[in-house]
């Protein structure tokens, strides 16, 4: 996988903090440089609120799915999950074995 151009290698640094930070990452590749977003961005906000469209919705699944190399079940696609990037977090997490 790529962050930012630079090689890197999803199996390491799958820690909170870590899945944090590049899902942060992916919500600003998705949402634009125009985006307004706070500072610090909150990772329990609601997407919504951020601005997230249900085509960005897609857009930031896929990009998740692509970024830490794991493929979300159907079952696991549900609003629940796609609430906010710490609800992404839990899930990939989860799903990676990791606590």
């Amino acid at each position: 996988m790529s962050l930012g151009g630079i090689g890197y290698d999803s199996r390491m640094d799958f820690t909170a903090p870590e899945v944090g930070s590049r899902l942060i990452a992916l919500l600003k590749r998705i949402l634009g440089a125009d985006a307004a977003l706070p500072e610090p961005l909150p990772l329990d906000m609601q997407l919504s609120h951020l601005g997230v469209s249900s085509l960005k919705m897609v857009n930031l699944m896929l990009a998740v799915e692509a970024e830490f190399d794991i493929s979300i079940p159907q079952a696991d696609i549900t609003p629940e999950n796609f609430h906010s990037l710490a609800t992404i977090c839990r899930l990939l997490l989860r799903l990676r074995g990791a606590t």
